[in-house]
């Protein structure tokens, strides 16, 4: 039988675009994910105006910023190793609740106008907390609800829920604050987090693919780090990301400040701009769940990409200029994402993935509170484009660096597969005969190239396309 070429089975595929939505617990995560993100959009977009109204500093709203995610930076790893000896599930509902009940309090004290930058950076640090167990929690759950198959699809498409929340969150929420109030984004996101709930509580606990827990041990989160350390497909890319989630992915901070600095608009323009941003982030998610297994050199390849169009967004002399490159900016951020988490989650052994997902937590977001104020910091000193500059021109060279490596790396899976799809045909040619006895010291035929057992989903490709 002819097996297909490797090129042939990555190629575009429409009807793989929603697979794993094909699966119920996955389908009802997608859309609890979709209402509870919207609500979190309309969230940051209130609070980085809270915050520039509070203070009108670019480098206060990359310091709160940094709040948010400083927990993440400095204990990021042990939330890992929490995740992976926990109940996911359980661990979400305790997660999403504290952050549901953190947004009614800043809908509180800002509708009775007792806001202050002190209580924007307590809640900030406090939600920070809830993040570090949150967010290898909920990215590695997705590896529990979806088959092995199904995976890549799930990653991808659990990014295309991220932004199709961000076009309507971001864009309602800059309607809201700017016609309505800032204390009714919060409220919003409080209520949000209900779908989130009411999604984990109906899923059928019997069609999950739980992953083994890990006991109780001691150095455990430097055992993760030793496993990374030693595979390259797992430590070039989440390099990357730490170089790239540092200085381009503070988006939070740069486009508030060209919203009010460059095209001197307020917080309408800048949910217009956050919401064409996530409209090219759902399209590049859709063309990228089309494809079943990308290569690792994809991610350079998206990160060149997604580099000229930071920097294309930076040098836009009008408004509608910077919104045509936001489309391209955001087409970029979701291509890269998604194919790092899915490159992370399949190269990964499933007893640790939550490891390996913290330390993507970390990379990506923990890094906010060294980029943030820096990124703050440049774009009101030296200028708002150049805040966009410092995370282009990065993304562009991390790109460029990583392609010979990672491309090396694509070649040594490739002849892994070649070799592992030739051998039972070998084996089949070189069976003996009934006459042929096998010599001393030879295993039995039939233990000859037995796969090891394996349970559902644990499978670990050779390859992390």
């Amino acid at each position: 039988m002819q097996l297909a070429s490797p090129a042939r089975r990555a190629r575009f595929r429409p009807r793989q675009m929603v697979s794993s939505l094909r699966q119920r617990n996955y389908r009802l995560f997608f859309f609890g994910q979709l209402v509870s993100v919207a609500g979190t959009w309309m969230q940051t977009v209130a609070q980085s105006f809270v915050v520039l109204d509070l203070t009108h500093s670019g480098t206060q709203l990359g310091l709160t910023t940094a709040a948010r995610f400083g927990p993440m930076f400095l204990f990021g790893p042990l939330g890992g190793v929490f995740a992976d000896r926990m109940d996911k599930r359980r661990v979400l509902y305790v997660t999403q609740s504290l952050q549901g009940l953190l947004a009614a309090v800043f809908a509180v004290v800002i509708a009775t106008h007792s806001i202050r930058l002190w209580i924007v950076y307590l809640l900030a640090v406090a939600l920070g907390f809830v993040n570090v167990f949150d967010n290898p929690a909920r990215q590695s759950f997705i590896s529990e609800m979806v088959s092995a198959d199904d995976l890549p699809n799930a990653v991808t498409l659990n990014s295309v829920a991220m932004n199709m929340a961000r076009v309507f969150g971001a864009a309602l929420g800059g309607v809201i604050a700017a016609a309505i109030g800032l204390a009714l984004c919060f409220a919003c996101n409080a209520l949000s987090f209900v779908a989130v709930l009411v999604s984990l509580a109906a899923m059928h606990k019997s069609e999950l693919f739980p992953a083994k827990r890990v006991a109780r041990r001691k150095r455990q989160v430097r055992q993760g780090l030793r496993y990374v350390r030693s595979t390259p497909e797992l430590l070039i890319p989440l390099v990357m990301i730490a170089v790239i989630g540092t200085l381009a992915w503070e988006f939070q901070v740069t486009l508030p400040l060209m919203a009010s600095k460059v095209f001197h608009h307020g917080a309408a323009a800048y949910g217009v701009m956050a919401s064409v941003m996530g409209a090219g982030a759902v399209a590049g998610g859709l063309i990228s769940a089309a494809r079943p297994r990308p290569r690792a050199r994809a991610l350079c390849l998206a990160a060149i990409g997604w580099g000229i169009a930071i920097l294309a967004a930076a040098a836009a002399p009008s408004l509608a200029l910077e919104l045509a490159a936001l489309v391209f900016v955001g087409y970029g951020s979701i291509t890269f994402n998604s194919l790092a988490k899915t490159t992370l989650q399949l190269a990964a052994k499933p007893e640790m993935r939550g490891r390996v997902m913290a330390l993507w937590a970390l990379a990506w977001l923990g890094s906010t509170p060294i980029g943030g104020p820096v990124v703050g910091w440049v774009g009101q000193t030296v200028g708002a484009r150049w805040s966009l500059v410092i995370g282009g021109l990065p993304t562009l060279i991390c790109g460029i660096l990583a392609l010979p490596a990672l491309t090396r790396i694509d070649r040594r899976a490739l002849a892994a597969e070649a070799a592992a799809a030739a051998e039972p045909t070998a084996a089949a040619g070189d069976a003996p005969s009934a006459g042929d006895a096998p010599a001393a010291g030879d295993a039995p035929p039939h233990r000859r190239h037995a796969p090891s057992p394996t349970r559902p989903g644990d499978e670990r490709p050779v390859s992390v396309r």
